[in-house]
């Protein structure tokens, strides 16, 4: 069984994209090199939170890495608050925050006890979480907590690995692995049933929409040295083909969850 300190070890020796710059980091060169590279590789990152619609709403993240959405929330003008078990996801996204003028909240916890962090009854219009639920050693009871921090009339968007995908084919044929860096303790797949029912019976919401995206189409010889390569495949795929693709065996499983006004 995986534990939540070997899920915090993992995050802590490399959080997540935090080599998507060649900049010094904690600089604003190093943080905007990391977000233009973060969405240009994975467009619907950009459009699924809807930024704009949350100008002056209260958006809770789950697993705020190094605030790369984060900074995105609070400059639409959300009223921010991030929880992550990284701490050193977290002050690079404080960081991040102070060299852009930005207002937010970070803290630093378990989201299996996120009942316990907001205990005072504290309601959120959003929460989102974009590829992190997955890593928790259990992430049922991340989603049975959710319900109860939304304010009436708030959604949940959340972000899940799916098990009918391109990528998890490579995985299960040992040609690829979950993440960018080896020995990723935990990452769950789910599928597009799984997730529904996830948010179904785990977490009591009876409005939930799932749709799929996203395949990883570049050489990783050239992608990590900052090139854009295509795989071969993909490369003499017409776009077309490469999106109806991705909708039927993409990596990311977006839920979109609400709950009644």
């Amino acid at each position: 069984m995986v534990t939540i300190d070997q899920v915090r070890e993992y995050w802590n020796n490399r959080p997540c994209n935090v080599r998507h710059s060649t900049s010094p980091p904690g600089t604003k060169e190093y943080y905007d090199e990391v977000e233009a590279r973060r969405y240009a590789n994975e467009p619907h990152n950009f459009t699924f939170p809807e930024f704009d619609r949350w100008k002056g709403k209260r958006v809770l993240e789950i697993g705020c890495g190094i605030g790369t959405d984060a900074t995105n929330f609070a400059r639409a003008g959300a009223i921010y608050t991030g929880v992550d078990l990284s701490a050193e996801s977290i002050k690079l996204a404080e960081q991040r925050f102070e060299v852009f003028g930005l207002k937010g909240t970070f803290i630093e916890c378990n989201a299996e006890e996120l009942d316990k962090v907001f205990a005072n009854g504290e309601q959120f219009d959003l929460i989102y979480s974009f590829g992190v639920i997955h890593h928790a050693p259990h992430p049922e009871r991340i989603v049975a907590c959710l319900r109860d921090l939304l304010a009436p009339g708030g959604e949940v968007r959340c972000m899940l690995y799916a098990k009918t995908s391109w990528k998890n084919i490579l995985i299960n044929a040992n040609w690829d692995q979950p993440e960018a860096q080896d020995n990723c303790p935990q990452a769950m797949t789910y599928t597009t049933q799984e997730a529904s029912d996830l948010f179904y019976f785990r977490g009591g919401f009876d409005n939930i929409v799932v749709e799929k995206d996203f395949i990883f189409p570049w050489d990783i010889k050239h992608y990590v040295n900052y090139e854009y390569v295509k795989q071969p495949w993909f490369e003499a795929m017409p776009d077309e083909l490469f999106k109806i693709m991705e909708r039927a065996l993409g990596w990311h499983l977006m839920i979109t969850a609400k709950k009644e006004g």
